[in-house]
């Protein structure tokens, strides 16, 4: 294969384009942000991935140079480029707990008008199940005036990459795949080998798209049920984390770390994907339902356990100074789509107090965002640590210490500020 198109350049998109693009392999990336197209063809990214010593940056400016990756909003230059592969990495959100179809529609309308005979097309957009056969293949369908399977082949493989380990886990994560006859699936499984080294295993297009989403709802299920067990440790006097890890030590156990919450577009959007076909074919999943709504409560939760706290001192959080340090949606990335910090910090404003928060590597801006740590940590009455990021994890805690109020309450949601470095009050998962 010589060349092929990526059709979304987020989190998913950038990473696997230049994946292939390290292989030889040509790759047009097209997205619908023309500001982000100019960012990517200017060598610019903000993406925390690295492919060894490499960050994503220093690739993206080398496959670049060698001609290998291009960014585009225009499909018509796929046309231009006689591109007969397509992958399609493009996010649906859920918006109050309905899955938005239409990316991935406006992507058929799209892809369509370009799309001819012999062309491949495989999707890796995490879906409801059904969507690529019952929704996306006839929207394909009625736009190019082609017939899938005579015309073109089509086929499904779910994405399975944890930010932060794209480059990596692209190579070495097993696969699933489907295709709508054998010669598209025989065409996926060419195009992903190209790639991965990890095993890959055929299913039906429906099997592959249901099982993605069970694979992000059990982690959905495990950290409802281990931040229930936090709660309990917490009360109980114990850590969280020494409890996890003694647990974990058995071989048929796997629990999860419990944290502020559970952000982004994959575990928290889960059960979304999956109830519209359990309700299709009447079905219902209290169990799901509940993990998601435990999972939902969480910021709350930790802003009430922190709420008590100050009470118990005779304060509250009208108009003191909290510092929040940590806005992405987890550790090491910059991504703050669906973010639990996000949350807390908008859940501490609605109580009145001075929100001051700190993120070195989230770009966006927001009203309580501040330029600097000291900005944040000075005299702050409360402080939530809720990311780590890669300046943070050289912190000088005792000098923290000293600069927060002496009888400032500390929430550390991922357990590593030293017992001992502080001298107020610590509160830790």
């Amino acid at each position: 294969m010589q060349q092929l198109a990526v059709i979304g350049l987020g989190f998913v998109g950038l990473p696997l384009s230049l994946s292939y693009a390290q292989k030889g392999v040509r790759v047009v990336g097209v997205d619908v942000l023309p500001q982000l197209v100019h960012d990517l063809n200017r060598g610019v990214s903000r993406h925390q991935e690295r492919d060894g010593d490499k960050t994503l940056p220093e690739i993206l400016k080398e496959m670049i140079e060698k001609g290998l990756f291009q960014a585009t909003t225009d499909y018509t230059l796929l046309q231009e480029r006689k591109i007969d592969t397509y992958i399609i990495t493009v996010g649906l959100p859920v918006r109050q707990g309905v899955v938005d179809q239409t990316p991935l529609l406006r992507v058929a309308e799209q892809l369509g008008t370009v799309l001819k005979r012999g062309d491949f097309v495989l999707v890796r957009s995490t879906v409801v199940p059904g969507t690529t056969e019952e929704i996306f293949l006839p929207a394909l369908e009625r736009v190019s005036g082609l017939k899938a399977s005579r015309d073109f082949d089509l086929a499904y493989s779910s994405e399975r990459i944890a930010e932060g380990r794209a480059f990596e886990e692209f190579r070495t994560m097993p696969l699933a795949v489907g295709g709508i006859d054998e010669k598209s699936l025989n065409r996926a499984i060419d195009v992903l080998k190209i790639v991965t080294d990890a095993p890959i295993y055929p299913a039906s297009i429906k099997v592959v798209e249901t099982a993605k989403v069970i694979e992000n709802i059990q982690r959905d299920v495990n950290l409802a049920m281990v931040q229930e067990f936090a709660r309990f440790t917490e009360r109980y006097g114990l850590d969280t984390l020494e409890v996890m890890r003694i647990a974990n030590t058995h071989k048929r156990v796997q629990l999860l770390t419990p944290g502020p919450g559970i952000g982004g577009y994959c575990v928290p959007y889960a059960y979304y994907y999956l109830k519209p076909k359990a309700e299709e074919i009447g079905l219902r999943l209290p169990l799901l339902s509940l993990a998601r709504e435990l999972n939902d409560g969480v910021p709350h939760a930790l802003v009430s356990w922190v709420e008590e706290t100050l009470k118990a001192q005779g304060k509250s959080f009208s108009d003191a100074r909290v510092a929040v340090l940590g806005l992405a949606m987890k550790d090491y990335t910059n991504d703050d789509r669906e973010s639990p910090p996000l949350v807390i910090a908008e859940l501490l404003v609605s109580k009145g107090a001075r929100v001051l928060a700190y993120d070195p590597i989230v770009a966006r801006r927001y009203p309580f965002s501040v330029d600097s740590l000291e900005e944040a940590v000075d005299d702050a009455d409360v402080l939530f640590f809720l990311v780590r990021q890669k300046p943070f994890d050289t912190l000088d805690w005792r000098d923290i210490g000293r600069r927060l109020k002496p009888d400032a309450v500390v929430f550390d949601a991922r357990g590593v500020i030293p017992k001992d470095a502080l001298a107020q009050t610590l509160l830790r998962i």
